[in-house]
């Protein structure tokens, strides 16, 4: 089904004035705001509700929910617009989006809980827990991996962002750029690889002896209680996973092309609700997943050899705003946009996900984050 920009701009605004947000928060009811037990007032309520408008309606997107976090706890979730626009399913908190690139981090984690447990050596050959990578001109490490500084290509042939190949596991995953040289050697560039992740999920899922998903629900998704997150199988059935959109050249919004992303689990297979992510990040600025220490040197950019900055740690862009260390990753895909920012010192963190492609979910999720710090610092 097509939509006009025009048509679509006042679907989504209708959407938004004449059914409020779905919720787990309760508003506040007094004519004054006051500040609520979850650290929102309905005033900050009102004025984020009112950036999400502005950004839905310019930006034409189908359906959006998000997620802030506030003091280390969950503060409130909610969904605007549509899931499912052909049948008219509304976003909810509940609803499930790809995660993309986000899965960069939660697989990080769990690569980094098992350094801690002593099973996994970050700074060993990666083909010591993966002997099926074949022996390159430099040895690559899961670290270097972590950082994208592994070497190891991006997308690079046809179909492969895209790819509806289904792979059975993690370890079949390797055989799409195994044989392939190395871009540099390790620690002199940084190149951004999704299936550099795929080979670091690869050294998880043997040195953790589970498959990959299995370790990331026991060891972070249980614990953090976001219940929601999973591997974005194609073929399961995922109660409230949402329909994925993109624009087409005229500025209609289309289906967005087919994906099986079994083809990337650690690097951007997985699917969530923006709460699960929330809760993922708080629990680490409480140090529940990870040591003090190891939390440190993932949130540390890893310059190169020569120095050079990066601004990337261990699954995490690492940078400064306003004086406040921020970490974040962004996710981009057939079919959604996602963010999701931790102002780790002040527990504060936002995730934002469309189900439209370039929607500029991180953008707004910024903004967001502007007006909670703002609020705040009163």
């Amino acid at each position: 089904m097509l939509f006009t920009r025009r048509v679509l701009a006042t679907f989504v605004f209708l959407t938004l004035a004449v059914a409020a947000p779905v919720d787990v928060a309760q508003p506040a009811t007094t004519a004054t705001p006051q500040p609520s037990q979850n650290g929102l007032t309905s005033e900050l309520r009102a004025r984020i509700e009112e950036r999400i408008s502005k950004a839905m309606t310019e930006r034409g997107i189908p359906g959006l929910s998000l997620a802030i976090g506030i003091n280390g706890e969950l503060a409130w979730t909610a969904g605007f617009g549509f899931a499912d626009v052909e049948n008219s399913v509304p976003a909810s908190p509940d609803t499930v989006y790809r995660l993309a690139s986000i899965s960069k981090p939660i697989a990080a984690v769990a690569a980094l809980q098992l350094m801690e447990a002593g099973t996994l050596d970050i700074d060993a050959s990666v083909r010591t827990y993966v002997p099926e990578f074949p022996e390159k001109a430099h040895i690559v490490t899961v670290r270097q991996l972590l950082c994208h500084q592994g070497g190891v290509r991006h997308y690079r042939r046809p179909g492969e962002i895209n790819s509806t190949r289904r792979y059975v596991n993690v370890m079949s995953a390797i055989d799409q750029f195994k044989d392939d040289d190395l871009l540099s050697e390790p620690g002199t560039k940084y190149t951004y690889s999704t299936f550099g992740y795929v080979l670091a999920g690869a050294a998880v899922e043997r040195a953790g002896a589970k498959p990959f998903m299995e370790q990331v629900r026991e060891r972070i998704a249980i614990p953090c209680g976001a219940d929601g997150l999973r591997a974005d199988d194609s073929l399961a059935i995922i109660p409230h996973r949402a329909r994925g959109y993109a624009k087409a050249d005229d500025g209609t919004i289309e289906n967005c092309r087919l994906a099986d992303t079994s083809n990337k689990i650690p690097g951007g297979g997985m699917c969530a609700r923006p709460q699960d992510l929330v809760r993922f990040a708080l629990a680490l600025a409480r140090g529940e997943l990870l040591k003090p220490q190891t939390i440190e040197m993932m949130w540390t950019a890893v310059p190169l050899r020569d120095s050079s900055k990066t601004g990337y740690g261990l699954g995490w862009s690492i940078s400064e705003v306003g004086g406040l260390k921020r970490v974040d990753h962004s996710g981009a895909q057939p079919g959604v946009s996602t963010s999701l920012i931790l102002f780790p010192k002040e527990k504060l963190a936002i995730a934002v996900m469309s189900n439209l492609e370039d929607s500029q979910a991180t953008q707004l999720a910024a903004a967001l984050a502007e007006l909670v710090l703002a609020e705040n610092s009163k």
